[in-house]
């Protein structure tokens, strides 16, 4: 075998790795762009749903447990 026959899988890994994760960034902000432009939003709010749509919502589970001290509007009737 020679030196060009060998395939090097670490370096070609690291290659798929990076090219699954550019489609799906490219995935993810051309929805947040159809999301947008559907909302008719102005520039300053698209460019910010664009840059900010890798980030996902909360859970009840990513919650740290603690009990509230402080309720969402303690001025309103309830509370």
């Amino acid at each position: 075998m020679s030196q060009n026959d060998i395939i090097d899988f670490s370096a070609l890994e690291k290659e798929l790795k990076a090219a699954v994760e550019s489609e799906s960034k490219y995935q993810r902000e051309n929805q947040a762009k159809l999301r947008a432009v559907s909302q008719g939003v102005d520039y300053d709010q698209f460019r910010g749903l664009v840059l900010t749509s890798h980030l996902k919502p909360l859970d009840k589970k990513d919650r740290d447990g603690a009990p509230r001290k402080q309720p969402w509007n303690p001025v309103a009737p309830g509370n």
